[in-house]
């Protein structure tokens, strides 16, 4: 498993997890939608520590600039 996200794509979806997580504690979402928002919190916030994002592999998509 390589690293196929750069520093920005991992701001980006750290910056709307955190987004959705204030939504779902302002109580603004809540139900089947605060459901599936924190599930893509939870898969936002792992893709962006371990550096790997599925989707991109299968799409042959790489933001890391270092090889």
């Amino acid at each position: 498993m390589t690293t196929n996200m750069g520093t920005t794509d991992k701001i980006i979806r750290i910056a709307v997890a955190t987004g959705i997580v204030g939504l779902y504690l302002g109580n603004v979402i809540s139900g089947t939608l605060a459901i599936v928002g924190l599930a893509i919190v939870g898969i936002f916030v792992l893709t962006s520590l371990i550096g790997f994002c599925p989707l991109y592999a299968i799409f042959g998509l790489n933001t890391c600039k270092t090889k």
